[in-house]
C-alpha cells in the first residue's frame, strides 16, 4: 500500500499490469479473476493474463443520490442484492419508496448490462476458488461491498478485493469484508476522485467493455498449451 502520488498510471491497462505484479502471490490454479464493469474489465483483463487465470466479469452498479449522478448511497448486485449506506441515507432523507423505485432502476440496467456482457463471457463457477475481484478505483467502495457480496453468496472459497486506487475510507469499509485487499495506492484526499490518478481516463462505452471481452476471449490459447504454474 502506497501512499498518493498523483497521476499514477497511464490509462486502465497501465494500471492492470502494474497491479498484476502485487498480486502474483495469489497465481495459482484455483484462482479466478472478476472484473467489475465498466472500468474495472481492461484492469481485470490484465490482470487475469499475467496470472494465467481465467476471467469473469461480476456486474454491479452504484445507486446514485438524487441530483448528484457521480456520487452513490449504495449499490445493487446482479443477484439482485442491495447494499446502502444507512448513516448517509438518514442524512438525504430519503424515504422507503425513493429507495426502492431508485434500486428497481438499478436493477433493470443490472440485467441489461449482464444480459450484454454476458454475451462474450459465460458465467465461471467460484466453487473452491479464490475469487481476486477487481475494479479500477475505489472512491465510496459500496460497488465493490456489493460486488464482495455477491462473490461470497456464489460460494467462492476465498475474496481478494484488488483495484490501482482507493481512498481511505473505502479501504477501511471493504477490508474487513474479505480476505485481502491489495491497493497500490491509498489516498487520504478529502476531494478524492479516481480519474485523477490517471492520465488518461473516460467512462468506458457497453461497445468498448465488451470489445475488451471480446478481445479476452480471442487472445486465450488453449490451456493444455499454457506453461505449467511454478
Amino acid at each position: 500500500m502506497e501512499e498518493e502520488r498523483r497521476p499514477r498510471f497511464r490509462d486502465r491497462v497501465d494500471a492492470g499490469r502494474q497491479l498484476a505484479e502485487a498480486l502474483q502471490p495469489y497465481r495459482s490454479a484455483d484462482t479466478i479473476v472478476l472484473g467489475v464493469p465498466g472500468g474495472g474489465v481492461p484492469v481485470a483483463v490484465e490482470v487475469a493474463k499475467r496470472l494465467k487465470a481465467p476471467l469473469d466479469v461480476v456486474v454491479t452498479r452504484k445507486i446514485t443520490i438524487p441530483g448528484n449522478p457521480e456520487a452513490g448511497y449504495g449499490a445493487v448486485a446482479e443477484d439482485g442484492s442491495i447494499f446502502q449506506n444507512e448513516p448517509l441515507v438518514a442524512q438525504l432523507g430519503l424515504s422507503q419508496r425513493q429507495r426502492e423505485h431508485d434500486a428497481a432502476r438499478v436493477l433493470v440496467e443490472l440485467q441489461r448490462r449482464s444480459a450484454l456482457y454476458r454475451g462474450n463471457l459465460p458465467r465461471a463457477s467460484l466453487a473452491h476458488r479464490t475469487a481476486i475481484v477487481i475494479d479500477d478505483g475505489l472512491a465510496s467502495g459500496f460497488t465493490m461491498v456489493a460486488a464482495a457480496k455477491s462473490v461470497e453468496q456464489q460460494g467462492a472459497a476465498g475474496i481478494v478485493v484488488a483495484s490501482p486506487v482507493a481512498s481511505e475510507s473505502a479501504y477501511n469499509l471493504i477490508k474487513p469484508m474479505c480476505d485481502a485487499i491489495v491497493c497500490l495506492v491509498v489516498s487520504r484526499s478529502y476531494r478524492f476522485a479516481v480519474a485523477s490518478f490517471y492520465q488518461h481516463w473516460h467512462d468506458l462505452t457497453d461497445e468498448e467493455v465488451t470489445d475488451f471481452l471480446k478481445s479476452w476471449q480471442a487472445g486465450r490459447t488453449d490451456t493444455r498449451n499454457e506453461d505449467p504454474l511454478p
